[in-house]
């Protein structure tokens, strides 16, 4: 076993021990090992040279920061990579980061820091304090960036100064059970049930509800889990007993791997489909709940690691081997990938506009405004609009067959779910 890197055995066997020392401590060295390969330092300016710096308040520590790591390595990766291409001749784009552990608090301390230095972007992915910031942010004229899967609130009515590139949690969730029902075969309704962390991250699908039911789905009560799920046996169970032939889980992996695990060990594999959020499926969560992935679904808003004809998934694998020297082919890497290009994009229509000593939050803003079908490598096409600062509203619908994700539809539009929908 190389070096520093986890058994997957080990895991497995960890986690269905059921020790929580135990998982917390598999979590907290898989976290640490993340972060070890994706933080590596980048070359610094050299002497002379011009920087725009943009700044990110992320959980590197504590819950979601396993994947929280993963995210900001590929837009770590990404700068690095631009900044060698010369992306803007004589400027380097560089990203500074603060840990806020999902704390509120922290992250206001954060943000109050970063503008006091002048920074005209902030990627930050915790509801609450992105919701919380908009009129601060509007005031002080700071451009909030979701890299991750945007939150109702944030879209709807009005985004503000705070921009993504992807649909809502909800939408996408919605996409799922569009396809869902057009693959249904029975005459009766199929019931819906949702799983979701317990966090509002994980209540987002819930916005979903209303939607569902109009396609016709009797939707069950909304089950909740921890960060790190031990055992999801009472849960599962009950969605036994109500008959769920749907499951959509709005979690980590450290939650999902042992709820399918739990579903296997129960004999509900075949029983209900299981689905859920692009964040919590890759090939950690394959490894460690092995069979019981397969027919899992996920609504995806970016194509997988299998399509290596599409530009931007070599270029991710090609400058992951060269930095890093492994591969990791994990959801959060893409969302990096995605989000870092349009912000580069938009620092040098800004610097084009105003010019590099004018750059600041209300130009970077005006440049994002100014985005439409920006292609970012063949990974997604972005657009802005002045209420519509999703840049991404289409998703294609993948499932684990044979350990593998495969697309099983084309790219379609997701349905438009309001903050009352």
């Amino acid at each position: 076993m190389p070096k520093g890197k986890l058994n997957v055995r080990t895991i497995n066997r960890i986690v269905r021990g059921k020790g929580l020392g135990a998982v917390l401590a598999v979590a907290l060295v898989a976290a640490l090992t993340v972060a070890l390969l994706l933080t590596s330092c980048a070359p610094g300016p050299t002497a002379g040279e011009k920087v725009v710096k943009v700044a990110a308040s992320y959980p590197m520590t504590g819950p979601g920061s396993s994947s929280m790591q993963l995210q900001e390595g590929g837009i770590e990766d990404y700068f690095r990579y631009f900044n060698e291409q010369e992306g803007i001749p004589g400027v380097r784009i560089q990203l500074s980061w603060a840990d806020d552990m999902l704390s509120v608090t922290q992250i206001y301390s954060n943000y109050a820091r970063f503008v006091e230095q002048g920074m005209p972007l902030i990627f930050m992915e915790q509801q609450g304090a992105v919701i919380g910031l908009k009129d601060r942010a509007e005031k002080e004229q700071v451009v909030l960036f979701v890299a991750a899967s945007g939150y109702q609130e944030v879209y709807y009515p009005d985004p503000g100064w705070r921009y993504a590139v992807t649909p809502s949690i909800a939408e996408q969730a919605a996409a799922l059970a569009e396809y869902f029902m057009e693959n249904w075969q029975e005459e009766r309704a199929p019931r819906l049930a949702f799983i979701g962390m317990d966090s509002p991250w994980g209540l987002e699908p819930e916005y979903a509800r209303e939607y569902a039911q109009g396609l016709g789905f009797e939707v069950l009560p909304l089950e909740l889990t921890p960060f790190v799920t031990l055992d999801a046996t009472t849960i599962l169970l009950r969605l036994r007993e109500k008959e769920a032939d749907l499951v959509y889980i709005q979690a980590l992996p450290m939650a999902v791997g042992p709820i399918l695990r739990d579903a296997e060990r129960l004999g509900m594999a075949g029983q209900m489909t299981f689905a859920g959020h692009m964040s919590g499926m890759g090939e950690r969560v394959v490894q460690m709940a092995e069979v019981a992935s397969e027919g899992y679904l996920v609504p995806r808003p970016f194509p997988w690691f299998n399509e290596p004809g599409i530009p931007g998934i070599k270029l991710i694998l090609d400058t992951q081997m060269e930095y890093h020297g492994k591969e990791m082919r994990e959801g959060e890497v893409t969302f990096g990938w995605v989000a870092a290009p349009v912000v580069c994009e938009a620092i040098r229509r800004a610097i084009e506009n105003v010019g590099y000593e004018n750059v600041d939050g209300a130009a970077v803003k005006e440049a994002l405004d100014s985005i439409k079908d920006f292609d970012v490598y063949g990974l997604a096409t972005v657009t802005y609009e002045p209420y519509d600062h999703r840049g991404v509203t289409n998703v294609a619908i993948h499932r684990i067959e044979d350990g593998k994700m495969v697309r099983v539809t084309d790219w379609r539009e997701v349905p438009t779910v309001g903050a009352e929908g």
